[in-house]
């Protein structure tokens, strides 16, 4: 059983995953196809506002702060935590780490930063956006799953 300072570390893992998990979900489930169904101009202004929006104290203290989390749950379970639960609090760390904030290093940022860079109106941003959508869409699903997975790997872990 963990308890103590382990036993917040870990409700705080789950909630931070969750939180994470259920904004991506709303893009996936609602966002982007709102988003895809208006003219490309519309489509890539409201992106970039979006995004723009997103580098805010709220959001980014929940998903990176989630992430120090993650990778300190990760280091703590390695040195100090003997126990039954090392293997899901490992995976929910990973699944996390790599997950969430990997795919949104590796793939989100630079596309976010590529859109950004076109003007909205014009034919290189038209031409851009089906694909940018698809794709954009696609990797944030693996960002939902991977976000939902570690909450559970964390609830198995209190368990």
């Amino acid at each position: 059983m963990i308890d103590g300072p382990y036993f917040v570390l870990t409700v705080l893992g789950v909630l931070g995953t969750g939180m994470t998990a259920g904004a991506f979900c709303a893009f996936s489930a609602f966002v982007m196809r709102g988003l895809a169904a208006l003219p490309s101009a519309q489509g890539v202004a409201a992106m970039n506002a979006i995004n723009t929006a997103a580098v805010r104290p709220a959001f980014m203290s929940l998903f990176l702060g989630t992430a120090v989390l993650a990778a300190a749950i990760a280091v703590v379970t390695l040195v100090l935590w003997p126990g039954g639960a090392a293997v899901e609090l490992l995976l929910g760390s990973a699944l996390y780490v790599v997950g969430s904030f990997g795919v949104t290093a590796a793939v989100h940022v630079p596309r976010n930063t590529a859109l950004l860079r076109s003007e909205p109106g014009s034919a290189e941003a038209a031409g851009r956006w089906p694909g940018y959508v698809r794709a954009w869409t696609a990797w944030n699903h693996v960002r939902t799953g991977a976000s939902a997975a570690a909450a559970v790997a964390y609830v198995l872990a209190l368990a």
